[in-house]
């Protein structure tokens, strides 16, 4: 089992100093990756539901603040040495592919071989509608287009593409990655497309889980599991070469409601038995929620991770 972390990418902690104190000191804490959220911008009025709360409310929208992702991971690339960066999810669409693929190309080989790709199709129309992307009811195939573009430009020596959404074709495409064949590919979401995508052309599948809106309990992880491998098997690949990356909140006893326990909150035995439940079902990475709105806050929770769980894990 290997574990990551959020990144802030908005709010105090959304500085130089303090991003880098905090990729920083998980570096050196031993965590395997971090991640950072994708929005280019936040429109005034937004209807779409937000699928990762049960009201459908997107929580952070009020103040519109959002670094880049791509260029807030480089940034941290730059001052880390071991840990991997993951857009995650990068929101496929939002970015011209050749675009898209030369800044991950270059971020992969600036990190020295970092790069984790996560990619998602993304929920919010009306930033589809603002920054001009295809249709938001043609993501899905969008995506796939564009990964299938991105997989071209990264390995052939002369990328040639002829698609609905993309062509190109007598272009040079250089740095290639550093990874081989191409940076590892997590695909977000708990939809069926989305588990196909992950099974037919993702490196890992990658879900969020045990929060109200996408309980993700291990009895339903491992339903989807079946599922992911079977379309896997279907389409000629084996299903043990697909990662299982899960993003996950840790509760802080003091917020929780009345009810049932939530996974990943209580005791630190009881969070160590969680994370070896979902690993027994086939998890391989757990990313967790551990942002503090304070600076310290969020070093002593990663140092407390790090010192408490991480340490008792395989």
């Amino acid at each position: 089992m290997q574990f990551g972390f959020y990144l802030p990418n908005h709010g105090p902690n959304a500085q130089p100093g303090p991003l880098a104190q905090i990729a920083q000191t998980g570096d050196q804490l031993g965590f395997y990756c971090m991640v950072a959220g994708d929005h280019v911008l936040v429109p005034n009025r937004i209807d779409s539901p937000y699928p990762y709360t049960v009201g459908g409310e997107f929580p952070t929208g009020e103040s519109g603040e959002y670094f880049e992702q791509l260029t807030l991971l480089t940034y941290l690339a730059g001052v880390t040495e071991n840990i991997r960066m993951v857009p995650s999810v990068m929101i496929v669409p939002y970015r011209p592919p050749i675009l898209a693929a030369k800044i991950l190309a270059t971020l992969d080989v600036l990190s020295q071989g970092r790069l984790i790709l996560g990619v998602g199709v993304g929920w919010m129309e009306e930033e589809f509608e603002a920054l001009g992307t295809p249709p938001f009811a043609e993501r899905g195939p969008v995506t796939d287009e564009y990964l299938r573009a991105y997989k071209e430009l990264w390995t052939s020596p002369n990328p040639e593409f002829d698609g609905k959404y993309v062509q190109f074709s007598g272009i040079q495409f250089l740095p290639k990655p550093v990874q081989k064949p191409h940076p590892p590919i997590w695909v977000g979401g708990q939809s069926r497309p989305a588990i196909r995508r992950a099974a037919t052309m993702g490196d890992g599948w990658h879900p969020v889980g045990t929060i109200p809106a996408a309980t993700l309990e291990p009895e339903e992880l491992a339903g989807d599991l079946v599922t992911l491998n079977r379309f896997a098997e279907q389409a000629g690949r084996d299903p043990s070469g697909i990662e299982i990356s899960m993003k996950a909140p840790l509760y802080d006893p003091a917020t929780m409601q009345s009810g049932p326990r939530r996974r990943f909150s209580g005791s630190t035995d009881a969070i160590l038995e969680d994370v070896h439940t979902y690993s027994e079902i086939g998890v391989s990475h757990i990313i967790f929620d551990i942002r503090g709105s304070e600076l310290n806050q969020s070093l002593e929770r990663l140092d407390w991770f790090a010192g408490d769980i991480m340490r008792h894990v395989e």
